[in-house]
Order: structure tokens, then sequence, then C-alpha cells
């Protein structure tokens, strides 16, 4: 098998190998603002759906992360920590909201220091499902024709 080849079947079993239920970096929290890694404590929400899981980076691109450790774990989910950042897997059965506390360690510009992050979970909203015939005909919406003439 050719480099070029071998390169590009590894490439494809990498993809394929990705977990799909995990939202993309960042996708998850509402709000984000930086942190200052100043001794500061900030807040964010996030939103996932009951047996989901996401993928979350804390590192801003003017700053470095040294580490990243958890103070409060959730109650109502999985926290692993991931480099600079974190995995959060919802219970299957997940209601109410969650929450857990990070201390992320690093250096912002020039000066080193921390920051105290809290994130707060609720479970995200599910579109309604709408079963055929269980709808009454007045609350289904038909489109209206005109008749229109050419002359």
């Amino acid at each position: 098998m050719s480099r070029i080849n071998l390169c590009g079947f590894a490439a494809l079993t990498l993809i394929a190998l990705a977990p799909t239920q995990a939202d993309a970096f960042g996708a998850c929290l509402k709000g984000q603002k930086p942190f200052q890694l100043s001794g500061d404590e900030i807040s964010y929400s996030m939103s996932i759906s009951p047996g989901a899981d996401c993928i979350q980076g804390l590192r801003w691109s003017f700053m470095q992360v040294y580490a990243v450790w958890p103070l409060k774990k959730p109650a109502n989910g999985e926290l692993v920590m991931v480099g600079p950042g974190f995995r959060y897997f919802a219970k299957p059965g997940f209601t109410g909201t969650d929450k857990f506390t990070l201390l992320v360690v690093g250096k912002n510009r020039h000066e080193e220091g921390y920051s105290t992050v809290e994130i707060t979970v609720s479970p995200q909203d599910e579109a309604p499902k709408i079963v055929p015939g269980s709808a009454p005909e007045a609350a289904v919406a038909k489109p209206k024709l005109a008749a229109v003439t050419i002359e």
C-alpha cells in the first residue's frame, strides 16, 4: 500500500472512530466570557440533552492553561478532564439542574494565576414530537388558495 493511501486510510479510520454524540468544541456553553486568571470567579451555563455529552475547551487565544482541576463534581453527570478542558456526560434520566466547579491555572499574557469557573447545567429542551393523527384538524394549518385570473 502506498504511503498516500496509508495516510488516507488512517485519516478515515480516525474520523469513523470519532464520537458522534458529543457537541462540537465550545458549542455547549452559553454566553461564555473569558476569565482572567487573576483569582476571579466566573459562571457559565450549559444546556445538554439527557444522555448526551459535551466537550468544552477552556483556553483562550491570549492565555496558556497549565492545569484544570475539578473542585466540585457534578451530581447528575460525569466529568472527565481533557487537557485544558473537560467532557461532561449527562445521565440518561437527567432532569433539573446540575453544577460543577473547576479551578483553571495558567498564564494570561504575562501574569500567572488562577480562575474558578462554576458551570450550571440544565437539560436541553427537545422539539415537541408530533405523532401523525394525534393533532386535531383545527390545529393543523392548511394553506388557503386564492383564485387568480390572468387576462
